[in-house]
């Protein structure tokens, strides 16, 4: 199976330590940390991803929001840079541990944080990366 993510996730499954907007967004998320944390391949979608899934049946899901898109686009341009292959809708890329440990470090280092801006999960991302990356549950350093 492939898991199913859109730009920004990329960055938000590093610091993901069990919080989220709802507990059926928990439930899921944390689901789908075990397949990625597996080493499941990540496939590039544009707009809601398999993490989104709970939230879209709400009558203002953010994840249909121009927000999460312009986050998108710079997560991708981000991680674009970093790892020299596009980010765009249908990339392929397996979360094994170099590319984990690649992406966290850039991360911490503040290099593609870019798309955190204006996120109110921002501050407990950077508080996780702080804390090197400690009790995250995609890939557990």
């Amino acid at each position: 199976m492939t898991v199913r993510l859109r730009a920004h996730h990329l960055l938000c499954m590093l610091t993901f330590v069990g919080e989220g907007y709802t507990p059926a967004f928990t439930a899921n998320y944390r689901r789908i940390a075990e397949r990625l944390s597996a080493g499941e391949e990540i496939e590039i979608v544009s707009g809601p991803d398999d993490i989104c899934a709970p939230l879209l049946s709400e009558a203002a899901a953010h994840c249909l929001l121009p927000s999460p898109k312009g986050r998108d686009e710079a997560a991708a341009e981000a991680v674009d840079k970093l790892l020299g292959v596009p980010i765009e809708q249908g990339a392929r890329l397996v979360p094994d541990e170099p590319l984990l440990k690649r992406l966290r470090r850039a991360f911490a280092a503040d290099l593609i944080r870019d798309a955190c801006e204006d996120c109110e999960w921002s501050e407990l991302c950077g508080t996780v990366a702080r804390n090197q990356f400690r009790n995250t549950l995609v890939a557990p350093c």
